[in-house]
């Protein structure tokens, strides 16, 4: 193949695994996703491979029904904290939405992980998608797909704001002559809009990043519009690589529309890897997890997308059902792709669910294969990098062992980390503190 520009590698670290029944594999940490020292071990895996970031999901709704990851695990900011303090380089994205957190109390948690790390802290800006959330913060009702968007760009443009309150130099700390600030670098927002109402300042000094790196996983249009206005990282879905080249390409030509260039924004597909020292092994590997899955685990799977639909309401054997317009204001993007997928392909209720809950992807083989499918996707612009999810116990570290050592042969990937900070390790500068740049214009 031919040369390719450096990729970038996050970590998706999820616990007991991303799916229902992952945890019953016989090597599985069965309280991984509660485990700090599981968190520390893996992020620490990710490390020593220069990996750019860690991620951490989450969600603010649960019922019983709910993935065990999902049924009992750690606040992203409070164990990225941990993590923290046992890393050195690795960028730290906690998942945080915007719907159900109040703007000022977010700006400073991010704030302070990222003093607390040196300037490693990155936010996946995420609308909550689960209905079921807004009982939990005592809501009537959750709010729709499209007001989500234009509330998610408000608290954004607040949280960028708040992080601005202080000038990089506004602390003199001069004890002969007693001035710890200068007052007339300490700015107050004084935000008013649609949704909210924020005074400032915040009471945390800038970190050395400056802002913390924005994440988002938008591919609804609305989603794709937020992220190719706001998003310095985007965590999407893997498809396939002629469907995520449109995405790229569509994404990329977004972004140039609100007037940034494309090297500002990393698209950053999502992947899974089991990787073999034969492709006879890596196929046993993913043999293996299939026979985990249970086509009634995989039913409750497929319903998350859907809000929680019960579709034990259908027979498993018939067409998959007309749902109409249902998953409109939850996961929009996933729902009618997984409706798209059944029509077209005239699936029943059983294929379309045990397709969904074990999907086998693009990225099981050897490592050598693993690398050319990741170099010909950058090649082909279907993504700048991947964040990989582990797949089985043991399947990251298997990965940075066996198949990033061949990115770096390649010259595809880092011999070292660059830069003190997460920015700087991705190539993107400093954001100019806004109060700075008008005493500049």
């Amino acid at each position: 193949m031919g040369s390719a520009k450096p990729i970038k590698l996050g970590a998706w670290i999820h616990g007991v695994g991303a799916g229902w029944e992952d945890w019953r594999h016989p090597d599985a940490l069965t309280d991984a996703s509660t485990n700090v020292h599981f968190y520390k071990k893996q992020a620490q895996i990710a490390e020593a491979a220069k990996f750019d970031f860690v991620f951490i999901a989450d969600s603010m709704y649960i019922d019983k029904n709910s993935s065990p990851h999902y049924l009992n695990r750690f606040e992203p900011l409070t164990i990225l904290s941990a993590i923290a303090a046992v890393t050195k380089h690795v960028g730290l994205v906690a998942t945080a939405t915007v719907t159900y957190s109040e703007p000022f109390n977010l700006a400073r948690q991010l704030a302070s992980l990222d003093h607390i790390s040196k300037g490693r802290a990155g936010w996946n800006v995420v609308t909550s998608w689960l209905s079921g959330t807004a009982e939990n913060f005592s809501r009537r009702e959750h709010l729709n797909h499209d007001t989500r968007y234009r509330l998610a760009q408000e608290f954004l443009d607040v949280v960028k704001g708040l992080w601005d309150s202080y000038e990089d130099d506004a602390f003199i700390v001069d004890k002969a002559n007693g001035r710890f600030l200068d007052p007339s670098k300490l700015h107050e927002l004084n935000h008013k809009g649609e949704f909210l109402s924020v005074k400032g300042p915040l009471n945390i000094a800038r970190s050395p990043q400056g802002h913390p790196v924005i994440f988002q996983a938008g591919a609804s249009e609305n989603g794709r519009n937020f992220a190719a206005r706001n998003a310095e990282a985007i965590f999407v879905h893997y498809s396939s690589l002629e469907e995520n080249r449109a995405y790229y390409s569509d994404v990329k030509r977004r972004a140039v529309q609100f007037g940034r260039s494309e090297d500002e924004i990393f698209i950053l597909p999502g992947i899974s890897p089991i990787v073999g020292r034969t492709q006879e092994e890596a196929e046993a590997k993913y043999r293996q997890k299939l026979s985990l899955v249970s086509v009634e685990k995989a039913v409750v799977a497929l319903s998350r997308p859907f809000d929680h639909y019960d579709f034990t309401k259908h027979n498993l054997d018939d067409p998959f059902p007309d749902l109409g317009e249902l998953g409109y204001h939850s996961h929009r993007s996933s729902a009618e792709k997984i409706k798209e997928m059944a029509r077209k392909e005239n699936l029943t209720l059983r294929e379309v669910a045990l397709r969904h809950a074990t999907p086998r992807g693009d990225f099981v083989g050897t490592a050598e294969e693993v690398a050319d499918r990741i170099q010909e996707a950058v090649e082909k612009r279907a993504a700048d990098g991947f964040i990989v999810g582990e797949s089985l116990p043991g399947e990251l570290e298997n990965f940075t062992k066996q198949v990033v050592p061949i990115l770096r042969e390649r010259g595809l990937f880092r011999e070292e980390y660059e830069h003190d900070t997460f920015r700087g390790n991705l190539g993107l500068k400093k954001p100019v503190n806004r109060y700075t740049a008008q005493l500049t214009v």
